[in-house]
């Protein structure tokens, strides 16, 4: 089991990955999750390494940084009301994210077991439409914290 908090938040109104950084900034610095220093590095990570990533049915974006700026670990996945561009981490591109995945860790090997454990299960079709279609921030929650995380219960 994965120990980490899971954040879900639907129909952000968020139109760029700029946006989106921005917005993983302030959030996660004013729930005390990162440090200071997370926005300049999230926005570097994105600008060298990008984090699109094409399941060939649908499309994410798993935005993360170095362990050293987080204060406490975390996932917070965001249903955008619309898609996000990112540009693809496997050649220059971009692609629309439907659904972003931000990885908040204070341990390089926790962060390894949590991304195999993302990219086995989005892998599935049905898991990634039933995240993408899931008619609320608890069915979300529910779905991912039982396959990603192993937890059969809800997590705040």
């Amino acid at each position: 089991m994965i120990e980490t908090q899971l954040l879900v938040n639907t129909d952000v109104d968020l139109k760029t990955n700029k946006e989106v950084l921005d917005h993983l900034s302030d959030f996660l610095t004013g729930e005390g999750f990162v440090k200071e220093s997370y926005h300049a590095a999230i926005h570097e990570r994105e600008s060298i390494f990008p984090t699109g990533i094409d399941l060939g049915f649908g499309a994410v974006a798993i935005p993360h940084c170095d362990a050293s700026h987080a204060n406490k670990p975390c996932v917070y996945l965001i249903k955008p009301s619309q898609g996000i561009p990112f540009e693809r981490a496997d050649d220059d591109g971009e692609l629309i994210a439907e659904l972003i995945i931000a990885l908040v860790v204070t341990d390089p090997a926790e962060q390894m077991q949590l991304l195999r454990a993302l990219f086995t299960s989005l892998q599935d079709e049905a898991f990634f439409n039933e995240l993408k279609n899931a008619p609320s921030i608890e069915a979300m929650t529910a779905t991912f914290s039982s396959k990603i995380l192993n937890k059969d219960k809800e997590v705040a």
